[in-house]
């Protein structure tokens, strides 16, 4: 029996479908992070994210200003970085969230090196990420059995087919006191649909990098 060209490309998306939900990672509460012991299953997770997280009663207007730490890359066993993510891309992808998440955090706070009564202390901890897969990823997007699997996904809020992702945990200080206001892990990933994102090994974790430094900003209020 001859197998065409399209029959064999559904069979490779769906195996392909079949494998991403198997490999599919989610964040942990690191155990190498400082707020590890405070972190604790979230019930208010949205679609998945944020599956770890502390808070306290917080009256965020009190705040104005912010200091935010070099973004530390997380060196404890239990990472999530795919084999393929070198420690370049690593580096490359810290400095990208350094300057993303203080970009953010400006249009509401003023960035500041010595703190005051009113000022937070940013932590970001890079923990994980995985590369898109080069080609694969764009051509599910176009292929007829790779679109509807995607536009399903991006419904959902799910990660698209053979797409890249970053894994991190932020934590959120009092700058005055040192105490611990907020804290969460969190996965992030473009748009199942996103095009433009499936472009290039580190792109679609740059995308993620940018949905979290909304989320951050967001979530201090």
């Amino acid at each position: 029996m001859r197998i065409t060209y399209k029959a064999t490309c559904f069979f490779f998306i769906g195996a392909s479908v079949a494998l991403a939900g198997c490999a599919s990672t989610q964040p942990k509460p690191y155990a190498g992070i400082d707020s590890s012991s405070y972190l604790r299953p979230n019930d208010q997770a949205r679609r998945g994210h944020e599956p770890y997280a502390y808070s306290t009663n917080v009256d965020w207007k009190h705040y104005d200003s912010f200091i935010m730490d070099p973004v530390a890359i997380y060196r404890g066993s239990d990472n999530q970085f795919d084999t393929k993510i070198t420690e370049q891309d690593r580096q490359e992808l810290a400095s990208y969230m350094q300057q993303q998440f203080q970009d953010k955090l400006r249009q509401r706070y003023a960035l500041v090196s010595t703190p005051t009564s009113g000022t937070l202390r940013i932590r970001a901890t890079l923990t994980g990420a995985k590369g898109t897969t080069a080609f694969l990823s764009t051509f599910t997007r176009m292929d007829v059995g790779g679109t509807p699997i995607n536009a399903v996904q991006a419904i959902r809020g799910r990660e698209g087919l053979m797409t890249g992702s970053v894994s991190y945990a932020v934590e959120v200080y009092d700058a005055s006191t040192g105490r611990l206001l907020k804290a969460y892990v969190d996965k992030q990933y473009p748009n199942a649909m996103n095009m433009k994102a499936t472009f290039g090994k580190l792109g679609a974790s740059r995308r993620g990098i940018d949905k979290g430094a909304d989320g951050l900003l967001a979530g201090l209020q």
